[in-house]
């Protein structure tokens, strides 16, 4: 970075020497950005569900999240760009409440919401990145860090990518990477504590409050995580073309490979082989999800996007996935903006879903105490997802509305319903801002 700064310094001290030397038909160089731009965006969301992991494969997945974000891109100069994306999400889960189903003096349920600390969270992010461009616009590097954390979850991520386009910007090949170092911090089912190494079993308060049905005897073979860290390491590439006036396609590849702790430390485990204890209507866990501590994950992807006419664009996009837990995945969507008139853009779409499970799944009470690997997660399940869509576009092309100095340039409001056919459903309401810097 010190190189390329003491070369600019020349070059730019070199054209203030020559300035006087330069005539009208100097060449022009587009600014990359012409001004600030300040975009705000929204999303509430919410649903519902019968698959509760963090009961074992049944109970309420009932949850709401809200999401606010502000993100600013700042014009360093002609060819750089700082990028700061900051955001918070708050949520309601009825599901993870019930890590400690016993703290809210009801009656124990997965079906019913606990009152307790892990009923809800935030979630906070930022993440910088810089851009740069070269004279001619065909080469642009990017550079950028972000952190996130939560209650029991703390993430730190760089990454980079290069875009290189020719053929008269015709063709662009682009190559990305991407590293989190995450940390959990994590927090155990509340029946299952006091069996981990040094506690006091069935003498803990917990059980001395509560009578145990079922087996009494209740002693499971309960072993924390030796270590609560997860890397990740992803690089992607990407080729895209112009083939026509009207049509465009581009193809994606991903690979990541993620190490450590895979597994939520929250999520419940029933075997079928051991006879279930309960505490009031709650099934006493055997043990939490347990999964492989090394992952690799491969997406390859492609769209097609054809202009009709002024009116009508139809976007497509097709992905194929695998990885080493058994699970293979195909989405399709499709997408057609519809131009209202010069401000305003409608664009229904529509995606379909479908994945196979992992080798390491099971339903409630369906695993065996004997097996190495088992999570009861439906994320991990085999099935099926329909997902609709509505959104609506304004472009104010001229920022005639303005809030102290940003000029308002375009607002989007969208709506989707998400269904998958093991009973979750759910809705989102998005919306976001851009605004310019007058």
């Amino acid at each position: 970075m010190k190189n390329i700064l003491t070369i600019l310094i020349v070059l730019c001290s070199l054209h203030l020497s020559n300035a006087q030397a330069q005539d009208s038909t100097s060449t022009y160089k587009k600014r990359v950005l012409e001004t600030t731009e300040v975009d705000f965006l929204s999303s509430y969301y919410s649903q519902d569900g019968d698959n509760a992991a963090v009961s074992g494969g049944i109970g309420t997945e009932e949850l709401t999240d809200i999401t606010a974000a502000f993100i600013v891109s700042i014009p360093m100069n002609d060819d750089d760009v700082l990028t700061i994306d900051a955001g918070v999400s708050a949520y309601t889960s009825a599901s993870s409440s019930n890590v400690d189903p016993f703290d809210s003096g009801g009656i124990a349920n997965a079906f019913d919401a606990s009152s307790g600390a892990s009923q809800s969270d935030l979630w906070a992010n930022i993440t910088g990145s810089y851009s740069h461009s070269s004279d001619d616009r065909n080469d642009i590097w990017s550079a950028k860090l972000s952190v996130s954390s939560e209650y029991d979850y703390f993430s730190i991520g760089v990454g980079g990518s290069y875009t290189k386009l020719f053929n008269e910007k015709n063709t662009e090949v682009s190559i990305n990477g991407n590293v989190f170092i995450d940390t959990w911090n994590a927090l155990y089912p509340s029946e299952l504590r006091p069996f981990a190494e040094g506690g006091d079993g069935l003498n803990n308060n917990l059980f001395n409050r509560y009578t145990i049905t079922g087996n009494s005897n209740y002693n499971p073979n309960f072993e924390t995580f030796d270590s609560e860290g997860r890397n990740t390491y992803a690089v992607g590439f990407g080729f895209s073309q112009i083939i026509s006036k009207k049509l465009q396609g581009s193809l994606a590849l991903d690979l990541v490979q993620q190490d450590g702790l895979l597994s939520t430390p929250f999520q419940r485990v029933y075997f079928k082989d051991v006879v279930g204890s309960f505490i009031q209507e709650f099934h006493l866990a055997d043990d939490i999800e347990r999964l492989p501590d090394s992952r690799f994950k491969v997406a390859l992807g492609g769209r097609l996007h054809y202009y009709i006419n002024e009116t009508f664009v139809v976007r497509t996009f097709y992905r194929y996935y695998f990885d080493d837990w058994g699970i293979t995945s195909h989405t399709a969507s499709v997408e057609v903006p519809i131009k209202l008139s010069d401000k305003f853009t409608i664009y229904p779409s529509y995606r379909f879903y479908n994945q196979s499970a992992a080798d390491y799944f099971a339903p409630y009470n369906e695993h065996l105490s004997t097996d190495e690997f088992y999570t009861s997660d439906y994320d991990l399940s085999e099935y099926s997802a329909n997902q609709f869509s509505m959104g609506i576009t304004y472009t104010d092309i001229f920022t005639k509305f303005h809030i102290w100095k940003l000029g308002l340039k375009s607002i989007d409001l969208k709506f989707t319903q998400y269904d998958r056919d093991n009973t979750l459903s759910a809705n989102i309401i998005s919306a976001g801002f851009k605004f310019v810097l007058d």
